[in-house]
């Protein structure tokens, strides 16, 4: 593996996602033992030549010898194409960088509620991204979807359950949405729409949960106590992570409990 020398990427320490793959550049050797620095702990030399307005959005990767700076997927592009460099080829060809440029505006936009961690609030210099609309929403779009089609496949390996229709499961998993930002009216637009954006990664993430059981129902037939239990299972680590979630935005823990309310209520429906 070759090691990229004397450039540092500035991550967000706040960001577990950063955190890890960062981490993962250095152990494999792909860039030297100071190949990673938090964004806050930033010299004030410099601060006077990166964007700290761009930074946050864009990982910056800094060559320490020139004193210069690339952002975003470039700077990943630059990392791992330094041992790879046909990667580095084919991720520079126009229809792929733009494809690739996308998808890193996508999840860096949303890492916060991607996977969200405790933020240092001493820290002068934050490394938080612009709140960008567009992103968010096409997030929580994605996230609608992935979910509705995997609760429509495993609603219908539950015996006694009426038969599912994407229409019924997607009514079921936007309600949620409406029905938890009711508790939410007097909070401003801004902290509503972050917050739905947890409630759907929390939604996504049950959803990959169930996924395996679905590719396995595939194949073999499984018996309802183990589709009904690894479904609870799901419920309860479902649980357990909003509630977290609501910790972490310093939401009212009662959400948690709202957003169980509405689960028994659709299940009433469901089961009417």
């Amino acid at each position: 593996m070759k090691t990229l020398e004397n450039q540092t990427l500035l991550y967000d320490q706040d960001c577990p996602l950063c955190n890890l793959y960062t981490t993962g550049f250095v152990k494999s050797g792909m860039l030297d033992q100071n190949g990673r620095k938090s964004y806050c702990e930033l010299s004030a030399e410099e601060q006077s030549f990166v964007d700290l307005n761009r930074a946050p959005n864009e990982i910056a990767l800094v060559n320490n010898k020139t004193k210069t700076v690339i952002y975003g997927i470039d700077s990943l592009i630059k990392v791992v194409g330094f041992s790879f460099p046909l990667i580095e080829k084919i991720s520079n060809l126009k229809p792929i960088h733009f494809i690739l440029k996308k998808m890193y505006s996508f999840v860096s936009y949303n890492r916060k509620v991607i996977i969200p961690g405790n933020v240092k609030e001493e820290n002068k210099l934050q490394c938080t991204p612009d709140f960008n609309y567009k992103y968010r929403f096409l997030f929580i779009g994605f996230a609608l979807v992935v979910t509705t089609f995997i609760l429509f496949g495993y609603s219908n390996l539950i015996l006694n359950f009426p038969k599912s229709t994407i229409t019924r499961e997607f009514i079921l998993a936007f309600g949620q949405i409406v029905f938890q930002s009711l508790f939410l009216f007097k909070l401003d637009k801004q902290m509503i729409i972050n917050y739905t954006g947890n409630l759907m990664t929390v939604s996504l993430m049950g959803s990959l949960i169930l996924s395996p059981i679905l590719i396995l129902s595939l194949f073999i037939n499984l018996p309802q106590m183990m589709i009904l239990g690894w479904f609870g299972v799901t419920v309860f680590i479902m649980f357990l992570e909003h509630s977290r979630r609501i910790k972490i935005l310093k939401l009212p823990f009662y959400l948690t409990f709202t957003w169980i309310l509405y689960r028994f209520i659709a299940l009433i429906l469901i089961l009417n």
